[in-house]
């Protein structure tokens, strides 16, 4: 005799309980990554902007 309908009821739940965590823990990697690479884009941009700065400084003739 097998398990009664709401035993597996209950192992189903818990199958998708358990893939909707796993897919929430990938989606948050992905997002930490996506963050990690905005911010390094963020810093190079302020550094090549800080460098041109210094290499061609504005000049205003009156």
């Amino acid at each position: 005799m097998g398990p009664n309908p709401s035993e597996e009821a209950a192992q189903k739940l818990e199958q998708l309980l358990e893939s909707l965590i796993k897919m929430v823990g990938n989606a948050n990697k992905n997002v930490d990554s996506l963050q990690r690479r905005v911010s390094q884009l963020e810093w190079l941009i302020k550094e090549q902007q800080s460098s041109s700065r210094e290499t061609n400084p504005i000049r205003i003739y009156s």
